[in-house]
């Protein structure tokens, strides 16, 4: 049997966002509120799958559920998602200076290239 390694504290949100099916759910649920069927849909997992990996986003409180009537009903809690932003924040530094160093090696090999006249 599949083991999803169930986070079990808060501090797990990076595991529970790692997984790509995790992560297709969170962003269907930005687009408002869904019941486990609506949420299932898209998916090629089954009903039981499913069930795990909305337990795992509700236990890091990503996931917010509600009962109504017979359904139940999943909607977003977006704000645990500020500490994945915030660590994020740091590290653009580095890839800014990155980037700008490519950009400036890019535009000075452009430039040592020798034009080649197309043949007629």
């Amino acid at each position: 049997m599949l083991n999803m390694g169930r986070p079990n504290s808060q501090s797990d949100i990076y595991k529970a966002i790692a997984d790509p099916t995790r992560r297709s759910l969170l962003r269907d649920l930005s687009s408002g509120e869904k019941s486990v069927t609506d949420l299932h849909k898209p998916l090629t997992i089954s009903m039981p799958a499913l069930s795990g990996h909305l337990q795992i986003l509700r236990e890091v409180d990503l996931v917010k559920q509600e009962r109504r009537g017979k359904q139940r009903i999943y909607y977003l809690n977006a704000k645990p998602l500020q500490e994945v932003s915030q660590w994020l924040t740091f590290f653009e530094q580095f890839w800014d200076t990155k980037l700008d160093s490519l950009a400036i090696y890019l535009a000075t090999t452009e430039k040592k290239k020798p034009r080649v006249k197309p043949k007629k």
